[in-house]
C-alpha cells in the first residue's frame, strides 16, 4: 500500500478549516495547528455567504440549509431617515461563529491542535519541517500557511510582504435583534452614505448560531476616514498608552475616540443609525488593510487565505475566496509532484486573488483620508449612491 501523504496546516480558522477538510476528502492525512489556545471567535462580524460558498461547502456535504438569515432587500436612507432607495438583492448573511463552527465540526477534533503556534520550518526535496512554539516538530509532504494577516508562514516565505493601510477604519457591534426590530427594517441591508462615509447594518445568526426570530442579531459597520499620520496612531492608542500596529482589543479603546465616533453619528447619521450607536456598549475599532503577495507557492509551502491577500471588506469575498483557494489548492495536490502542484495552484489562484483585491480598492476608494487622481476617478464612480447598492458584497465582476 502506498504511504498516506500528510500535509500541515498552519492557522486553524476559517481558511484553515476549509484546506484540512478538503485535503482529508481527498485521502491526506491532515493536522491543523492554531496558536490561539482557546476557540476562535469573530468578535462581532458578520458575513455574506456568498452563492459560490454555499455551492463549496454543499460539495464536502455539510448542511447549509440553516446557514444564516435570508435577506431580499437592500434600503438606502438620507439624512433625514427617509428611504431614497431600494435595491433587490437576495442573499444569505450569517456570523462568523456560525460558519466556523460549521467547519469546526466537520474536522476530527484530535487532528486540531490549539496552542500551537509555528515557530519557524525548513523544507527539502522530501518534506517540510515544522518547529512549534511549545518545542514539538511534525514533518510531512506539504504545508499550508492559512494563518492570516499576520502570517508566520508567509512571513518566513515573503518577509517584504506587508499590510497596506487602506486610508480608513470601521467601527462595528453586533446588536440583539429585539433591540433593534422597532429602529430599522431588520431583515434588509440598510445603508446611510455621509459625504465620503458608509454605515450599513445587516441581520445575522444569534448567539449559539441562533436564527429564531427575535433571537438574531444585527450587524453594524461604519466605515470613515482616518488619516495614517495624524489620526489612526490616536485610534490604536490603547487606555494604558501603548500604541497597536494591526488592531487593538475593544475593552482597550480610549474613551475619547468612542466619544468622538458618538458626536459624528449625532451630526451626520440618519436618525435610525443614530438610535443605533447609542446602543452599542463596547464598538469594535477595525483598520481597514490591504495585503497582496507576489508568489503563493514556495516549493513544498503554499499560503492560502488572509496569509495570501487581503481585501477590503467591501466585496465580502474573504470567506468564499479563502473556499477557492482551498479548493484548487486540493485538486492541484493530486499528481505525485508535490512542488509542482502547488505551482499549478498559484498560477490558477494569482489572478483571481489579484482581480478581488483591486475591485475592493475601487470600492473603497471614496472612503480614503486621502486620493491619488486615480482614485477620485474611482470615487466619481463606484462612491455614488446607486452603485454602492448594487456594488457592495456581490461577486458578478468575477464572471466579467
Amino acid at each position: 500500500m502506498p504511504r498516506k501523504r500528510r500535509a500541515l496546516v498552519v492557522g486553524g480558522s476559517m481558511s484553515g478549516l476549509l484546506a484540512g477538510i478538503m485535503l482529508r476528502r481527498r485521502g491526506w492525512d491532515v493536522d491543523i495547528y492554531e496558536r490561539v489556545e482557546q476557540e476562535l471567535a469573530g468578535r462581532g462580524a458578520g458575513i455574506v455567504a456568498q452563492a459560490e460558498l454555499i455551492t463549496r461547502l454543499n460539495a464536502l456535504g455539510l448542511d447549509t440549509r440553516d446557514l444564516g438569515v435570508a435577506m431580499t432587500t437592500r434600503t438606502l436612507l438620507d439624512r433625514e431617515g427617509r428611504v431614497i432607495l431600494t435595491l433587490q438583492c437576495p442573499q444569505v448573511l450569517t456570523a462568523w461563529e456560525r460558519l466556523y463552527r460549521l467547519l469546526r465540526d466537520a474536522f476530527e477534533p484530535d487532528r486540531y491542535h490549539r496552542a500551537t503556534g509555528l515557530h519557524h520550518f525548513s523544507q527539502n526535496g522530501e518534506g517540510v519541517l515544522a518547529h512549534f512554539s511549545d518545542g514539538s516538530t511534525a514533518e510531512a509532504d506539504v504545508m499550508i500557511g492559512a494563518d492570516g494577516l499576520r502570517s508566520t508562514v508567509r512571513g518566513q516565505c515573503a518577509p517584504r510582504v506587508a499590510p497596506l493601510y487602506a486610508g480608513y477604519v470601521a467601527w462595528r457591534a453586533l446588536l440583539p435583534e429585539r433591540d433593534i426590530a422597532s429602529v430599522v427594517k431588520f431583515l434588509d441591508m440598510t445603508f446611510c452614505l455621509p459625504p465620503g462615509e458608509q454605515c450599513l447594518g445587516y441581520p445575522v445568526a444569534g448567539p449559539d448560531n441562533e436564527l429564531r426570530t427575535g433571537q438574531r442579531r444585527y450587524n453594524v459597520v461604519w466605515y470613515r476616514p482616518a488619516d495614517e499620520a495624524s489620526e489612526l496612531p490616536a485610534l490604536l492608542t490603547d487606555t494604558n498608552g501603548m500604541v497597536h500596529s494591526i488592531s487593538i482589543p475593544p475593552p482597550l479603546i480610549r474613551s475619547e475616540p468612542i466619544a468622538a465616533m458618538r458626536s459624528a453619528a449625532e451630526r451626520i447619521l440618519a436618525p435610525q443609525f443614530r438610535a443605533i450607536v447609542r446602543l452599542i456598549d463596547e464598538p469594535i475599532l477595525q483598520p481597514i488593510y490591504d495585503l497582496e503577495s507576489s508568489n503563493l507557492a514556495f516549493g513544498r509551502v503554499a499560503i492560502i487565505g488572509d496569509a495570501a491577500f487581503v481585501a477590503r471588506p467591501h466585496v465580502a469575498a474573504g470567506v468564499s475566496k479563502a473556499a477557492d483557494d482551498a479548493a484548487t489548492l486540493a485538486e492541484a495536490l493530486e499528481g505525485d509532484d508535490v512542488e509542482a502542484g502547488l505551482r499549478n495552484f498559484e498560477a490558477a489562484r494569482l489572478p483571481e486573488n489579484r482581480k478581488i483585491i483591486e475591485r475592493a480598492r475601487h470600492l473603497g476608494a471614496y472612503l480614503q483620508a486621502t486620493q491619488t487622481p486615480e482614485e477620485q476617478a474611482r470615487s466619481a464612480r463606484h462612491g455614488i449612491p446607486e452603485a454602492v447598492l448594487t456594488e457592495t458584497a456581490v461577486l458578478d465582476f468575477l464572471k466579467a
